[in-house]
């Protein structure tokens, strides 16, 4: 069901088929998980394990609390504000188990973000970690949230580790600024209310939402891609497919220290890992790489996903180096692209090439990915996965052939149902059952996808098209650099020029020696007019480089 025919010749360990309505709903979907592996472990956290009956019954006592407790009803928006902790997964599956729909919502929003999120969701519940709850305090009552549920970050780490990680995080880390939330019930007072109470399956359909992913998108601000219990499963079946010439069911270990309320590793790492029967073991905060790497030492993983920034981090601290990769079977990157120069280091370092794949909050998120046998394309986003279609179309609407550059569209059944409540922007991105992804790319002879950039991010010098990740990549394989963004400023002759912002990993790096470099490997328009140094550059929840606040912050600078 390709749009191009030369893809019917994809290498035979590629999947070329699944069953997207496999199962009516992801309750079902989690039914079948844990009568295939009840008693084995499905999340570890802080040397916390749970396994999946247990995470079936705490999320069972979770539903009943919301359905019997509350006055929720099946189809209300709960949100979901927590980190990687073992709460996050209970809330999870008890509020899709309760009917409802889960809005995830990123710790690090500010107040005016969450007020527009729970507002545009009309979310009348939240689950959320204490040390944000002071941000609530301030917007509760401009939303129509109605029950709040605050966990703490020990309340799942047993009786007497969790009460010395909870002083930890309250009395000597400071972390739980004061709030008042009266009303506010506890999580592990909705657990043991819950458990006494009897859980009775909602009746839920295919095309029912159980997902509302909150995404800049290609336009304007943030939108609620409303994803239904069948775009979930179908990716959950696309990424199974994928992973199967690898992976063996029961047997993994799968490392996630990407967020879950991402759409990327609620997917990947959550939903297809438990379909597998593997065991996620979840990184809270990442950011702390010592902490980070010595998870990695004690425990043996065959399965780690990222984005550049974080295996970029990884590689460059020495003791990464004393980690066992005996058992890494697959290491798979997207939200941004993955750098040649950090993909070379990764594969020295490990043994193990990165394998990246490419998607949207919009798609579920997987869209197309590289083999993980061997048979990838470092540089591309290698294959669409299973029944889905790609194409490239022009600005002015025309299908394009091989190696012609114009925007990516999707078609499959992991495509979102719309954006919520926004049938406007919705129209933009959709055209009949085709999504516009807004990024630019081009298909290559044996049908592997290469993305140029983001459409909007395109820099335009002199009628010139730059884009921002050929000039990073360029910059990030020079010694001495370890990290760099780059966005397009204003010029009074060419419109527009290339400004480059770096890290330096050597502090002697000069701009004469970026420059030189950039001369060995770019034309001269796509050279940078201007480098800036900086101590870090601004990065998302999951360390995206965002090439947006550096065009505020420059746009600021020069206002």
């Amino acid at each position: 069901m390709n749009n191009y025919p030369w893809l019917d010749q994809y290498p035979s360990s590629v999947p070329h088929t699944i069953n997207p309505g496999c199962y009516e709903s992801l309750v079902a979907f989690w039914e079948d998980c844990v009568q295939k592996y009840g008693d084995r472990p499905a999340f570890e956290n802080m040397g916390a394990s749970i396994t999946f009956d247990e995470m079936d019954a705490y999320s069972s006592a979770f539903a009943n609390y919301l359905t019997q407790k509350t006055n929720l009803k099946p189809g209300d928006r709960v949100a979901l504000q927590m980190p990687n902790v073992l709460q996050y997964p209970v809330a999870l599956f008890g509020v899709l188990k309760a009917g409802m729909v889960v809005v995830n919502t990123n710790p690090q929003y500010k107040p005016s973000e969450m007020e527009h999120q729970f507002t545009d969701s009309g979310a009348k519940a939240i689950v959320l970690l204490n040390t944000f709850a002071f941000k609530l305090e301030e917007i509760l009552e401009k939303t129509p949230i109605e029950t709040v549920i605050i966990a703490e970050v020990g309340d799942m780490l047993g009786t007497l580790k969790g009460a010395i990680v909870d002083f930890m995080v309250k009395r000597v880390k400071k972390m739980v600024p004061a709030y008042h939330l009266p009303t506010a019930v506890k999580f592990q007072q909705v657990i043991k209310e819950g458990e006494a109470l009897s859980y009775s399956r909602p009746n839920l359909k295919a095309s029912d939402i159980a997902l509302l992913q909150y995404t800049g998108g290609t336009t304007g601000v943030a939108k609620g891609a409303a994803l239904s219990h069948r775009n979930l499963i179908a990716n959950i079946e696309q990424v199974a497919a994928w992973m199967k010439p690898c992976l063996k069911e029961g047997e993994e270990v799968t490392i996630t220290a990407l967020p879950l309320y991402h759409v990327f590793a609620l997917t990947v790492n959550c939903f297809g890992m438990l379909r597998i029967g593997a065991k996620s073991v979840l990184i809270t905060d990442p950011r702390k790489m010592k902490d980070f790497i010595k998870v990695l030492k004690n425990q043996p993983f065959s399965v780690i996903t990222g984005v550049n920034t974080l295996f970029n981090g990884l590689t460059q601290r020495p003791e990464f180096k004393e980690v066992d990769f005996s058992h890494l079977k697959v290491a798979v990157a997207g939200g941004m692209a993955l750098q040649q120069a950090v993909a070379d280091k990764w594969k020295e370092i490990t043994g193990n090439e990165i394998v990246e794949g490419y998607g949207l909050s919009e798609t579920s998120p997987l869209l197309t990915c590289n083999p993980i046998d061997g048979n990838g394309k470092l540089g591309t986003i290698g294959l669409p996965v299973p029944f889905t279609e790609i194409k490239i179309v022009s600005d002015e609407g025309k299908t394009q052939t091989v190696g012609e550059f114009g925007e990516i569209w999707a078609r499959g059944p992991q495509v979102m149902t719309g954006y919520w409540n926004n049938p406007t922007e919705t129209n933009i991105v959709m055209e009949g059952e085709w999504f516009k992804t807004g990024d630019i790319g081009f298909f290559d002879s044996e049908g592997f996808i290469k993305i140029v950039d983001r459409k909007k991010e395109m820099i335009n010098v002199s009628g010139m098209k730059v884009f921002p990740n050929e000039v990073e990549d360029v910059i990030a394989k020079l010694e001495g650099v370890l990290e760099v963004g780059v966005i397009g400023v204003p010029h009074k002759t060419s419109g527009e020029v290339v400004k480059a912002f770096v890290v330096k990993a050597d502090e002697n790096l000069t701009d004469e020696q970026i420059l030189k470099h950039c001369r060995d490997h770019l034309v001269a328009y796509k050279m940078p007019k201007y480098i800036e140094y900086r101590v870090e550059l601004p990065k998302s929840n999951v360390g995206k480089i965002l090439r947006k606040d550096l065009r505020k912050e420059e746009n600021e600078h020069v206002a």
